[in-house]
């Protein structure tokens, strides 16, 4: 992966990708940006999917400890 790639990891760059395209004069050029893209959505999407663990986990504990605050509650009257 070459430092412009490395560096521009964080988020999709439209504009970036509209010159790696007119850049891309060669077969291989064009498909070393196709490779690119596959790996900024792949990566997007596990971000996503992390993201959502993350979250249902902290509903998770939660509804965990509401839940036993609720049972200590009711014992105590």
């Amino acid at each position: 992966m070459s430092e412009q790639e490395t560096s521009h990891e964080a988020s999709y760059d439209y504009r970036r990708y509209q010159q790696l395209l007119l850049q891309a004069g060669d077969e291989e050029s064009r498909l070393r940006l196709i490779a690119l893209l596959i790996r900024e959505k792949a990566r997007d999407r596990l971000e996503a999917q992390r993201a959502s663990d993350r979250a249902a986990m902290t509903a998770e504990t939660v509804a965990r400890v509401l839940g036993n605050g609720r049972r200590e509650f009711s014992q105590r009257n």
